[in-house]
């Protein structure tokens, strides 16, 4: 209902997340898709991809300029922002570019989205985000308070909340899909016990739209997804391949993180979904008051860390996903 028949702008809409919100928000049957990114190959392949529908806009944009943020934003009812450079050794290498794009970007959807009335905007974020030790995740996590701190300006006119998630089956650049390419040669493995949160994009659209179904404005919506070791990830798509142990890249992490034991303190447990409440009330008390009526507090200390997760998925389970998705 929050969709349908609404005018939705998605930043970074050609990126492999951002594709996956085009084609799902298409299903819900809005007034009108606008599609902003700097790409016009990549949004004329999204185009015939999607045979032409008549409610997709593209706009050819860079979330660093202002002026053309406002002018997409003109009329416009939901913004999923997307947009972002992600990559951890190109962000480490061109450290200017990525402060651009990811926090100033970022503080410049939600002026536009602030002067144009936009009632809900919904920040796409990442575990990197989550006690960051490389630049791509010191800028997600800026992006978060940035988003979170919106409401402040907002007045309950234009709502903040922020989705956090792990690694995506099916996005552009994973090491699933550096795996699939694979033809038998040796595969480069960093650390045998290094852990990572997995979700599908199905999953991670779920997410999204019920935080954008329940959002009161500074909320940060965490999924309850399994997590997988990187060496039984490798044994499932490339069985038999020979490994070379390479060690953890620079900026790499041996395990991810989605939700600390400070933001604990401060988050609900729903039935599938973690959601922190934000410390500072940027709205009347009593506001969250229905994820404590449906949820339930976290043990002390508690953490939700990718080697301590209680589900995993095992070999069998993540070729079945995959063939499920394909």
């Amino acid at each position: 209902m929050i969709i349908k028949d609404k005018i939705i702008l998605i930043t970074g809409g050609t990126g492999s997340i951002g594709k996956e919100l085009v084609r799902q928000v298409l299903k819900l049957k809005p007034a009108q898709i606008r599609v902003f990114s700097r790409d016009e190959s990549k949004q004329h392949d999204l185009l015939e991809e999607l045979g032409h529908p008549k409610n997709l806009r593209l706009f050819i944009g860079d979330v660093r300029d202002k002026e053309r943020l406002f002018f997409a934003c003109k009329g416009v009812d939901v913004i999923f922002h997307a947009a972002a450079l992600k990559h951890v050794p190109s962000c480490e290498y061109n450290p200017f570019e990525a402060v651009r794009t990811n926090i100033l970007g970022s503080q410049n959807v939600i002026e536009a989205a602030l002067d144009q009335g936009v009632e809900k905007v919904l920040l796409i974020s990442t575990d990197k985000a989550v006690q960051p030790i490389n630049l791509y995740g010191s800028t997600k996590l800026s992006a978060e308070k940035l988003f979170v701190a919106g409401n402040s300006y907002g007045v309950k006119k234009t709502l903040f909340s922020v989705v956090r998630y792990g690694n995506v089956f099916g996005s552009r650049g994973s090491i699933i899909e550096t795996l699939q390419k694979n033809n038998g040669g040796k595969v480069k493995l960093t650390d045998p016990e290094m852990t990572r949160f997995w979700i599908t994009l199905d999953q991670s659209f779920e997410l999204v739209n019920f935080a954008l179904e329940n959002m009161e404005g500074g909320e940060i919506f965490i999924p309850k997804i399994p997590s997988m070791k990187v060496i039984d990830l490798f044994e499932a798509i490339a069985p038999g391949a020979e490994k070379e142990i390479i060690g953890i890249r620079p900026g790499e992490k041996l395990h991810e993180i989605l939700l600390t034991e400070d933001e604990s303190r401060h988050a609900i447990e729903l039935e599938k979904y973690l959601v922190i409440l934000p410390e500072f009330h940027y709205f009347a008390t009593g506001l969250y008051q229905k994820y404590h009526q449906t949820g339930k507090k976290l043990p002390s200390r508690f953490k939700f860390s990718s080697d301590s997760n209680p589900q995993w998925l095992t070999p069998e389970q993540l070729r079945e996903m995959l063939r499920n998705n394909h």
